[in-house]
């Protein structure tokens, strides 16, 4: 009975994120599935460490929505497809049910470092990309343009801590994970996610614009070529090794 009502539940929450636009038909499915996934492995707990990480992330997401729409360079405004449902929210379904079904802590505090590692890129790119700070490279630090993925602010850089650090409350507040566990794990996964936005991701160039970009074709219609990364490794995949990131360094932490 828990079960079934967590995936009614699980699809109301996914079809009003569909009527707010906060995802795509196809992400609402995707969401769906994840949602379900989560409520019926870990009931209410886990449902709230989800909702601390999808809730915030979608009121982030329309704070200076016209300056994001001037981003033309990321392709990572608009509602959320599957691909990027899955991104974020794929490794803590299954560890959610790996973690249910071997009732093991340190899966469940995995479950919930993946979230907190979504949330943390999350709150560090919505806020990031708002700010007037010129975006700088985690890596060679040297100025990128606002959106691209690799570079950080200062206030992203606080933002990314604050949404690890509000998943690991919740999860230490309903018994999921120890809270400097999941915030740990969060940030470093946020932080090998830009590691790789600044390394592996394919970063493009649009030669009729003459700039930057990880879109092909780019936001005025050019083809654009790759000039470095893997042309498999975009955002989607990247915030998937962010979750990732984050579960595996939980795990660890967990087992110390």
């Amino acid at each position: 009975m828990q079960t079934l009502t967590g995936i009614v539940f699980a699809g109301a929450a996914a079809l009003a994120a569909w009527r707010v636009r906060a995802v795509t038909a196809r992400g609402a499915l995707a969401a769906w599935i994840v949602g379900a996934c989560i409520f019926g492995a870990g009931s209410w707990a886990y449902a709230a460490v989800l909702f601390t990480f999808f809730i915030p992330s979608v009121l982030l997401s329309r704070i200076g929505r016209a300056r994001k729409r001037t981003l033309q360079d990321t392709g990572k405004a608009g509602p959320r497809d599957a691909w990027q449902v899955l991104a974020n929210g794929g490794v803590a379904a299954l560890l959610a049910v790996l973690a249910a079904a071997t009732r093991n802590p340190a899966l469940a505090a995995a479950f919930a470092g993946a979230l907190a590692a979504a949330s943390s890129d999350t709150w560090g790119t919505e806020i990031g990309t708002i700010v007037k700070a010129k975006p700088r490279s985690i890596l060679t630090l040297r100025p990128v343009s606002t959106g691209i993925s690799g570079g950080i602010t200062l206030a992203g850089t606080l933002a990314e801590a604050a949404g690890a650090m509000a998943v690991s409350l919740v999860a230490w507040r309903l018994h999921v994970g120890s809270w400097w566990i999941v915030a740990a794990a969060g940030f470093a996964g946020a932080l090998v996610d830009s590691v790789l936005g600044a390394t592996l991701q394919e970063l493009r160039y649009c030669p009729q614009c003459r700039r930057p970009c990880e879109t092909d074709p780019h936001a005025c219609g050019t083809p654009t070529r790759l000039v470095r990364g893997a042309c498999w490794m975009n955002n989607d995949a990247v915030n998937a090794c962010c979750t990732i990131a984050g579960a595996l360094a939980a795990l660890l932490l967990s087992r110390t």
